[in-house]
């Protein structure tokens, strides 16, 4: 009997899946007629048509074809809630009942600013509609405080949709003029940095990487960027649109390493469209509007009032430091979990992240950069994501997941359940 094949396996994956939901691949094809491959969100499509959600409550998704699934993808992130969380939905409808946009300042915004400014160790703070918005702008204020042009993502970084850095710098970022960092190369970094200073207004990284495979940056990498950087007067942007959920203060207090600029978003709104930057008062103090020459910063949904209600109670009732340590130590078991069973079969898996972020890699060596999961086989990714489908398991496509508040420690068993019968069922792909 011939050895399996890669290909075929995943050919005949691919094809179950469509059998079995007819209605999805319909409209699939009635989203191509409209939509560039039926697409609005890259990161969504996945072969051989992506899933269609009808509904969604606590943890489960069910499709337009009836089929059910334990969400453990979490919105990327921000999905913390779990869907329809009762109090998220009521402080939802209290914002409603009042009005949703007014075009005017409200008590909402500075009681969201509040809780931020406090619990993310900022001393000002400025609202966004998302996270690629913030970033935006905490680079836009780096540049105008230190006069410089240049900036430093990290080659395989992400900070949003006009700010990644895979593979290089994508064709539709904003063009922005970027010196490549290499991400935990410390002293190729540092030389970088020295060589670019006079023209480096700012260094932007997630502390760990989220989309580029949870990749936890080393402490003394961090703290080598935040020695050069205050040395030579660039400014230190922490992205942690994601990071920020794995402590009670975001991954930068965890660490023990303050950037000048931290970013927000996903979950602190609540769920809602949102994203935040904030840090120093004399660089976020070029926004003050009492100012002649005050930077202007835009958005007519900036201080929504759905957000602002949502995202406060959220963030004071909801997603409460006990329930962030908790949180994160049922992640911490299921990586660990997951990582003692394939070193008992031996495959070439590995689990990474930190705390409630796990990504599942097709290898087994030591990952320290995006460079070291380059020559993965993405068809054992696109594999392991049928495979978990069949088995009514939804994950990112790439193998990341973020666990929402409402995934239990049975629903962490189903998933090392699941993960077993991938690798007994496909174990001569994985060794």
């Amino acid at each position: 009997m011939p050895a399996p094949d890669v290909e075929t396996a995943l050919a005949e994956a691919s094809n179950s899946f469509a059998a079995k939901r007819p209605r999805t691949r319909a409209m699939h094809v009635r989203a191509a007629n409209v939509m560039p491959g039926g697409n609005t969100r890259t990161v969504l499509f996945t072969a051989p048509f992506p899933l269609r959600v009808e509904r969604a409550e606590g943890a489960t998704i069910t499709d337009i074809d009836g089929l059910s699934y334990l969400d453990l993808l979490g919105e990327y992130s921000a999905g913390i809630y779990g869907h329809s969380h009762p109090r998220i939905i009521a402080a939802a409808k209290a914002a409603l009942d009042n009005g949703l946009n007014y075009g005017a300042h409200h008590e909402g915004e500075v009681k969201l600013a509040e809780v931020v400014t406090k619990r993310f160790n900022m001393d000002l703070v400025r609202f966004t509609n998302s996270g690629t918005e913030a970033n935006m702008m905490a680079l836009a204020a780096a540049r105008c405080f230190t006069g410089r042009s240049k900036i430093m993502p990290m080659d395989g970084g992400y900070h949003g949709g006009t700010l990644y850095y895979s593979h290089g710098a994508s064709p539709v970022n904003a063009p922005f003029d970027c010196v490549m960092g290499q991400f935990n190369d410390v002293e190729a970094t540092r030389k970088l940095i020295a060589a670019n200073a006079d023209e480096l207004a700012a260094v932007i990284l997630e502390p760990m990487l989220g989309g580029g495979g949870g990749i936890s940056a080393s402490h003394e990498f961090l703290a080598m960027l935040r020695e050069e950087t205050a040395k030579l007067g660039i400014v230190l942007i922490f992205d942690e649109v994601m990071t920020s959920r794995l402590h009670p203060g975001g991954l930068s207090a965890k660490v023990g390493i303050e950037p000048d600029l931290k970013t927000l978003g996903k979950y602190v709104g609540g769920g809602m469209s949102f994203g935040a930057f904030g840090g120093r008062a004399d660089i976020m103090g070029l926004f003050d509007p009492n100012s002649p020459t005050a930077l202007p910063h835009a958005g007519t949904f900036n201080n929504n009032t759905l957000t602002m209600n949502v995202g406060h109670v959220a963030m004071t009732e909801v997603y409460t430091p006990e329930a962030c340590a908790a949180l994160n130590a049922r992640g911490d078991r299921l990586r660990d979990t997951l990582n003692d069973l394939f070193m008992r079969y031996q495959v070439k898996m590995k689990a990474m992240g930190q705390g409630s972020m796990v990504v599942i890699h097709p290898t087994a060596g030591e990952i320290n950069s995006p460079h070291d999961i380059e020559d993965t086989d993405k068809r054992l990714r696109q594999l392991l994501f049928l495979d978990l489908m069949e088995q009514g398991i939804y994950i990112a496509e790439r193998g990341f997941m973020a666990l929402s508040l409402v995934v239990t420690d049975a629903d962490c068993d189903r998933l090392v359940k699941a993960v077993e019968g991938y690798i007994t069922r496909r174990r001569e792909l994985l060794v």
